[in-house]
């Protein structure tokens, strides 16, 4: 009734390449889970508050609306053009840090404005240090000087 080729079909095991793809999926979703927990807890731990009460993100919160009134168009522009290396998805995030670290240098400065220095010290400061080497082709591709900051590179 049956011939030989249709049993393969009305087996009970499953075929080794489907036994595959599921063990192959199944390590990629985990591996997927892994990089967006590991995301997800950096996010968490910038939230929480600080010994002075503040999180990381309050404190970024208040410098960038501290600072609102002494940003120019140009010196946005400016910061426009510093955080263009950053992927597209990351980029209004490391933007807002980048402006809150700007702003602050500014406000404590007393500066009656944002000027391209504070842009520079501030982009500089902001930029964790295992990304220093990309700050310092791109100021270099830009022809921006950053001599009087070099301390500030570690």
């Amino acid at each position: 009734m049956f011939s030989k080729s249709s049993l393969g079909l009305l087996s009970a095991t499953p075929s080794n390449w489907f036994m595959n793809s599921i063990a192959f999926w199944t390590f990629v979703l985990l591996g997927c889970m892994c990089i967006g927990g590991y995301f997800m807890f950096r996010k968490f731990l910038k939230v929480l508050p600080k010994a002075d009460g503040k999180s990381k993100l309050d404190w970024q919160n208040y410098w960038v609306e501290r600072s609102r009134p002494l940003w120019s168009d140009e010196m946005k522009a400016f910061l426009d053009q510093l955080v263009q290396p950053v992927p597209s998805p990351f980029r209004d995030i490391a933007k807002h840090s980048i402006a809150a670290e700007i702003g602050k240098i500014a406000v404590e400065s007393q500066a009656p404005e944002v000027t391209r220095e504070h842009c520079i010290r501030g982009y500089i400061v902001a930029t964790p240090r295992r990304d220093n080497r990309f700050l310092i082709s791109f100021l270099e591709k830009n022809g921006i000087d950053y001599s009087p900051y070099q301390h500030l590179i570690k």
